[in-house]
């Protein structure tokens, strides 16, 4: 009686959890299966794939000239972007927790830049950043600072767009309030009783309570960070005046001197600039598991990210 029972339980959980794995099957196996397939072939989506062995691979590891400045970017964002991102939208939700007055309309003028679309803020972040007509450099200039290029010089592009990162910082701040304002205050009453300082309470009592958040928003940020394209390919475009992105834009796709080309956006150009989308496949299997294993690594370790108290 009791297996009969059990098997119309898993029948029923089957029948409503068949939608979902319908879609995932559709919507993410299928097209993984067919782009690690596709990876092996020559395809332009004008004519069938061309089965070419590991010609895209040997391209990829040892013959594009790109594929190094692309993933020294990449790289370069994930290391400061995220980090930045993370670090200034706990700060920022920190001290709203600590706002006595104006608390809310505090919490909405740092959330409102988030809502802006990607592409409306990054141009409008270019033109505010405009090195000859922009407000930010004349501001600098009624100091006698002489402002930099920002988006028109290999040396600030990156930079800028981690100014631009941090300005649209509102959708991981509003998380990690949620968080802070969450942590019992008896734990911080408790811990100022055995004479812990305010560095110590945040440490030994907000951090471990913050973790799975804090662990969210790293994955997240990083995953993202390695798909890092809107931005740095609108910011780019609208830096040389032109109004699209990609092999149409006279080579807008990293400008300046290649010093904002990503890795994602090398695989755009490729697949739907060059037509190669047997090596844009073979490129987006890699970012697949770059960022699959980066995500196994950081679960595996979460308990890394929970100091000891102990110690």
């Amino acid at each position: 009686m009791a297996s009969t029972i059990q098997r119309r339980r898993n029948r029923a959980a089957l029948l409503l959890l068949t939608p979902a794995l319908l879609g995932m099957i559709v919507f993410f196996v299928f097209p993984l299966v067919m782009t690690v397939f596709y990876s092996f072939t020559s395809f332009d989506l004008s004519n069938p794939p061309r089965w070419n062995d590991f010609a895209n691979w040997k391209f990829l590891v040892s013959g594009d000239p790109l594929i190094g400045t692309a993933t020294v970017n990449t790289l370069w964002f994930v290391a400061i972007l995220v980090p930045a991102r993370i670090v200034g939208a706990l700060f920022v939700g920190w001290v709203l927790t600590r706002a006595r007055r104006s608390s809310g309309v505090l919490r909405t003028v740092y959330y409102l830049p988030a809502l802006i679309p990607p592409v409306a803020a990054t141009i409008a972040f270019v033109f505010v950043l405009n090195p000859a007509t922009g407000p930010v450099n004349q501001i600098l200039g009624w100091f006698g600072v002489d402002g930099p290029g920002w988006f028109t010089d290999p040396a600030w592009a990156k930079p800028s767009l981690v100014l631009l990162g941090l300005w649209v910082l509102g959708d991981i701040m509003v998380i990690f309030l949620a968080s802070l304002l969450d942590v019992p205050t008896e734990q911080y009453e408790a811990a100022e009783l055995d004479g812990a300082s305010t560095r110590q309470q945040f440490w030994f009592v907000t951090v471990p309570n913050m973790t799975p958040v804090l662990l969210f928003a790293l994955i997240t940020g990083i995953i993202g960070a390695l798909q890092y394209f809107t931005e740095p390919a609108v910011a780019s475009a609208t830096a040389m005046g032109k109004s699209t992105v990609g092999e149409g834009a006279a080579g807008a796709l990293g400008w300046p001197d290649q010093s904002t080309l990503t890795y994602g956006q090398l695989l755009y150009s490729k697949a739907f600039g060059a037509n190669l989308m047997g090596y844009a496949s073979a490129m987006a299997v890699v970012l697949f598991v770059v960022a699959a294993l980066v995500m196994a690594v950081l679960l595996r370790r979460f308990k890394s990210f929970t100091p000891d108290v102990a110690s």
